[in-house]
């Protein structure tokens, strides 16, 4: 830019009317012609692959093409070729510390979804093992999780009792494992990893905290040993049932339970205060479990009020294809939990995957991370084992206990294996109060109050979305309180659609430079100009809104006019720079305020408006009214510039 304002354009200029102003005006450039067909490719291409992965093929051999797309399908054939012995060491040690909290967690998570306690550990066997060849995290640690487990728990509980009909129970849990398993995939496939985007973090969140409470709050049946126990999951009838039944709580169960609580605890505030101290919160829970058992078996305590897990099979994960349910009056039932869980789980374990990569400095793939995760679960339901995905607490194990690769998975997995074939009778004395326990401890860190003070400090909306989420999951359920989070995002994202933000510019004085008026207070207008800018796309959704919120705009000035005596509105400046599209309401809109506009004796000016919008107003503006030369600058500096010599020369 060249030159500058002479003269102060933001006060009354009746004294000096011929005000000379010096820039230089730039053309505003044409974007170079596209066909259709070009747009749509580009637009797919932006939409579907942002991440561009065929850009490591342009080049390349026929040969090396190959290997890469293997390469891509398995990432175990990225770094294996390079596994050495140091690395082994590293994912030994982690693999058997996550091993003693995957085989705790496992059997404990499984009765929280209120499947057979040997299901958990079949689920901490075989989706590692599958994650291990497909998965592109190295620090991502694979099993049940407490927010999928009781996700499905409730959802097919509500058609199906577990107890009284246990089978078909495991059948729809496999079978909603399998739809699970096939939706994330898709996602992976079909790359529209985008959806699962929709979770916002307040929602997750408020969801989280939500769940984690009514998670620990199920667990009062096992740590006050009460037998007859509402199968809700409300916060009232959940209290209601502990206070019904007080003549059903054991003094027992309650000492003991609280005593490996505090425990369980206390090793977790520990490691959180003293990171290298990992292994005192991961060994705790298998710990907590041999102590316990030990104590139930020379004792005798499940003939004094103590219930335990009782006799558990052994053997490896038998098949389960033949228990896959897709017909009968249960499959609605079963895509619904499907989906719901899958999308959570997702959520979760892409997440985790990225919080760690981001720790040290590597990229994790989204879509792959969709594909691994659905085809582990997909697998996982043929072989009798439930939901599965990322945990928090187990790679947040295997991230501090030194993991290298995805290897640390093949140990757990091998370490359940040897549980599964020889240490299963071991577990027949496991009291039950242990495993809430070892829940209530997993579930506790759920809840992020930090994060929410964070979001109440920036967001109030989001804050209620939060609240939505949290008093939804706790008083009336936890997928219809999922759901009303959702619902209030979504509301939001339309409400800032339909009522976008425009602000008034003005000048700072002694520049070109134009700034929110409401932002900075020594911005001033220049008179006889209305300089508006709009910061969003313009849609059918909102084009009714800014046509009304423009005129008000103008009605503002004109009573400002009267007030503080300026000179009649002569031109009303759109700045475009914040618009990246617009559709064919929106070229209606400029249509139409620009008749508006000249029926009240002003004209409309557009300032930098963006490639697409260019193009279809171009194309729209087929007598060239709208788009003149003295109607379209590259500045807002430029246009007034221009605008105001032309006015004051005219009035000369």
């Amino acid at each position: 830019m060249e030159g500058k304002y002479e003269g102060d354009i933001g006060h009354d200029d009746h004294h000096n009317p011929c005000v000379e102003i010096a820039m230089e005006i730039h053309k505003v450039e044409t974007p170079p012609k596209r066909s259709s067909l070009q747009k749509l490719k580009n637009r797919l291409k932006e939409t579907f692959f942002p991440d561009d992965p065929l850009r490591q093929f342009k080049g390349q051999s026929t040969k090396q093409k190959w290997l890469l797309g293997f390469q891509y399908i398995f990432p175990i054939l990225q770094w294996g070729p390079n596994y050495n012995l140091n690395l082994l060491k590293s994912d030994v040690v982690s693999g058997l510390t996550i091993a003693s909290l995957a085989i705790p967690q496992g059997i404990s998570y499984a009765k929280l979804a209120n499947l057979p306690p040997i299901v958990g550990l079949y689920s901490s066997f075989v989706p590692p093992l599958v994650y291990a060849v497909l998965g592109s995290s190295k620090d991502l640690a694979v099993g049940p999780v407490s927010i999928a487990s009781l996700l499905m728990g409730s959802m097919l509980r509500q058609e199906v009792s577990p107890t009284q009909d246990p089978l078909l129970f495991l059948q729809l849990a496999f079978t909603s494992t399998f739809f699970a398993g096939l939706f994330q995939a898709s996602l992976g496939f079909l790359r529209l990893g985008f959806i699962i985007d929709f979770l916002s973090k307040a929602t997750l969140i408020g969801f989280m905290a939500g769940a984690a409470i009514i998670v620990s709050l199920q667990q009062l049946k096992a740590l006050l040993g009460i037998t007859h126990f509402t199968k809700e999951m409300g916060l009232v009838p959940v209290m209601s049932s502990v206070f019904h039944h007080t003549k059903e709580w054991s003094w027992q169960t309650i000492l003991m339970g609280f005593c490996f609580l505090v425990f369980l605890l206390v090793t977790r505030h520990i490691s959180i205060k003293k990171p290298k101290l990992f292994w005192v919160s991961a060994g705790a829970p298998l710990l907590s479990v041999v102590v316990s058992t030990l104590f139930v078996f020379v004792f005798k305590a499940q003939h004094h009020g103590i219930s335990v897990i009782g006799k558990l099979e052994e053997g490896l994960n038998p098949p389960s294809w033949n228990m896959l349910h897709f017909h009968g009056h249960h499959i609605g039932l079963v895509i619904k939990t499907g989906l719901i869980t899958g999308i959570i789980s997702l959520t979760e374990g892409i997440a985790v995957g990225r919080t760690f990569a981001a720790l040290k400095n590597y990229q994790v793939d989204g879509n792959k991370e969709m594909i691994a995760i659905g085809v582990m679960n997909v697998v996982g339901s043929t072989t009798s084992c439930y939901i599965t995905t990322g945990a928090f607490s187990r790679s947040a194990v295997n991230h501090n206990a030194g993991a290298k690769t995805a290897v640390s998975n093949i140990i757990m997995a091998v370490t359940v294996m040897v549980t599964l074939l020889f240490l299963m009778p071991l577990f027949q004395y496991t009291p039950n109060l242990v495993l809430g326990a070892i829940i209530v401890t997993a579930v506790v860190g759920l809840i992020d109050i930090p994060a929410a003070y964070q979001i109440w400090k920036v967001d109030k909306f989001d804050f209620v979305v939060m609240l939505c989420a949290f008093f939804g999951v706790i008083f009336i359920s936890v997928q219809e309180g999922l759901a009303l989070a959702v619902g209030i995002s979504i509301f939001k994202m339309v409400l800032q659609m339909t009522r976008p933000k425009t602000v008034v510019l003005g000048n700072i004085p002694g520049t070109d430079i134009f700034r929110n008026k409401h932002q900075y207070q020594d911005a001033v207008s220049v008179p006889g100009f209305l300089i508006l800018s709009i910061q969003a796309p313009i849609s059918f959704a909102n084009s009714n809104y800014l046509n009304e919120r423009i005129l008000r705009w103008m009605q503002d000035y004109q009573e400002e006019e009267e007030t503080k005596n300026h000179s009649d509105l002569r031109f009303v400046i759109l700045d475009l720079a914040a618009v990246s599209a617009i559709d064919a309401n929106g070229v209606m809109f400029f249509q139409e305020l620009r008749r508006v506009l000249e029926k009240k004796g002003v004209e409309l000016v557009l300032v930098n408006p963006v490639g697409e919008v260019m193009e279809k107003l171009q194309k729209a503006d087929g007598t060239h009214d709208l788009l003149q030369p003295t109607n379209l600058y590259l500045t807002v500096g430029e246009a007034v510039s221009s605008r105001f010599s032309s006015m004051k020369v005219g009035s000369c």
